[in-house]
């Protein structure tokens, strides 16, 4: 029987791109096993939109896209999605040697935001244009956040918005560039994307997604890759 064909766009620590792997990669692998599959994992470098993944999904040439998916209204007309397996915020971050007094959202009129093309941080991104809280948006191609986040000491622009747990571990390395803000900004609902044409394989592997979160095997990947079992991020442990 042929491998189940999981996109995984560009790496995207800690859900893909990780030593070991990643949160998507072992949630997908648990899956493939738990559903009597394999798993083959395509890389999705080279595309300047987010969008053009889940297209390709759409099109059947992958059977599912693993790689943080937030759940949006326009792409649920698109693909099919799992029910989420993390929800979480976006985080905002900045130099906070360059630019001390951005703390949150609010201390952006003026500056230039910079966000990854085709992901809900853009569509965020331009409301905040069109309420006169942020002067511009610069947009950076799929997979070059890294970009972006080098632009913040550089000068390219003044703040980064995008998912909070993928920004934390991208900026972790990164000298006085802090992430300020990671509630109150948006919530995303990161979930499974799998090819609207095959209901079959959906149903599976939505019985399979929820014996995983029954039987603990959910909460220990989420604790090992984001260091915290909940399926809500901002339950905090204790």
């Amino acid at each position: 029987m042929a491998a189940l064909l999981v996109g995984v766009g560009s790496p995207e620590p800690p859900f893909s791109g990780m030593p070991g792997g990643g949160l998507d990669i072992d949630l997908m692998t648990a899956l493939g096993s738990a559903v009597g599959e394999s798993v083959e994992f395509i890389a999705g470098e080279g595309s300047a939109d987010f969008g053009a993944v889940l297209a390709r999904l759409a099109a059947g040439e992958y059977d599912c896209v693993a790689a943080a998916v937030t759940v949006t209204p326009e792409r649920e007309h698109l693909v099919a999605f799992l029910p989420p397996y993390v929800i979480s915020g976006q985080g905002l971050a900045v130099d906070t040697v360059r630019l001390p007094q951005v703390r949150s959202i609010d201390d952006l009129v003026g500056s230039t935001v910079g966000v990854q093309r085709g992901s809900t941080s853009e569509s965020i991104a331009g409301h905040l244009v069109a309420e006169g809280r942020v002067a511009h948006v610069r947009v950076y191609d799929y997979g070059a956040v890294g970009t972006a986040v080098a632009d913040l000491t550089a000068g390219g622009c003044d703040a980064v918005l995008g998912l909070a747990p993928a920004l934390s571990r991208l900026v972790s390395q990164v000298p006085n560039v802090e992430i300020v803000q990671s509630g109150g900004i948006a919530t995303d609902q990161i979930a499974i994307a799998v090819n609207p044409a095959d209901q079959a394989l959906l149903a599976r592997l939505q019985v399979a997604q929820a014996e995983l979160e029954e039987d603990g095997t959910l909460q220990r990947l989420r604790r090992k890759w984001l260091g915290n079992p909940y399926v809500d991020q901002s339950l905090a442990v204790r």
